[in-house]
């Protein structure tokens, strides 16, 4: 159905997932929460998180446009 751009396509999407996710996770965090949640999610492992999305999706669109 994609042919050879599935590979690429889906790591841009997971890639764009983590990153925007992660963000807005940071940005706003639930206004309510369960007992056992943590008040507001970890700024490294969000950092993190964001990081490895950008330069998944930074792969995977330069993946695209080149072939």
């Amino acid at each position: 159905m994609l042919g050879d751009d599935i590979l690429p396509l889906l790591v841009l999407a997971l890639g764009a997932a983590m990153a925007l996710g992660s963000g807005l996770a940071l940005l706003r965090p639930p206004a309510t929460r369960a007992e056992g949640e943590l008040e507001r999610p970890p700024v490294v492992r969000s950092g993190i998180m964001i990081t490895i999305g950008v330069v998944a999706s930074v792969w995977a669109m330069a993946s695209l446009l080149a072939g």
